[in-house]
């Protein structure tokens, strides 16, 4: 008589190998995968190497914050971000700066500022910010954000295989960064920027 699905569950549910912690955090990774795998559909792994769909949202959010940052436009939308804190492209090119310096709370205050403000490009930054914590609910919410403010938005970086960044940011990017005014709301560092970084932005963009 063939096994249900049940007998194997029993079968795999043994005293003392498997808690309920650890299925409830697997449960937990099969949800965040596969739903990030309808998000942005399967992708060919390298050989050797093989990325969850949580590694595509991290990829993706670091390439598109380059792309950003190398545009032609960038010292000018830094500059205003610089001189009118209510700039959204500022905020979305001045959060994408730092998300490749690693400061990632403080560029979520500035994509979400500018996402409110109606810029499409820094909800979609969300999407895959809250996407790459597994934080399906948030990630869902900006992704249909995104589309309501553009629906031409292309969600995916232009030009992902054209700009390389390291795993960790150029010291450069970072002594920027770090000399920045900061201060604390809600718990999480906010940066206020200023116009060295739109003047150091063509060496910074090299530098990342």
């Amino acid at each position: 008589m063939p096994r249900s699905i049940d007998d194997y569950l029993d079968q795999a549910a043994l005293a003392d190998t498997v808690t309920d912690a650890d299925l409830d955090a697997l449960h937990r990774e099969i949800v965040r995968d596969v739903t990030a795998t309808f998000m942005f559909g399967a992708r060919p792994a390298p050989e050797g190497h093989y990325p969850t769909a949580l590694d595509g949202a991290e990829q993706a959010l670091i390439a598109l914050s380059a792309e950003l940052i190398h545009s032609t436009k960038a010292a000018e939308h830094l500059a205003r971000i610089a001189d009118a804190p209510s700039d959204a492209d500022g905020a979305l090119h001045f959060g994408c700066l730092l998300n490749l310096a690693q400061e990632p709370d403080s560029a979520l205050w500035w994509w979400q500022f500018a996402a409110g403000a109606g810029n499409a490009t820094a909800a979609y930054c969300l999407h895959l910010h809250h996407l790459l914590r597994g934080e399906l609910r948030d990630a869902d919410h900006w992704a249909h954000q995104a589309l309501d403010l553009d629906t031409d938005i292309h969600l995916s970086p232009t030009t992902p295989t054209t700009i390389r960044c390291p795993a960790h940011p150029a010291p450069a990017l970072r002594e920027a960064v770090e000399r920045l005014k900061v201060e604390e709301l809600a718990g999480a560092p906010f940066h206020h920027p200023d116009r060295r970084l739109a003047d150091q932005i063509e060496e910074l963009a090299h530098a990342c």
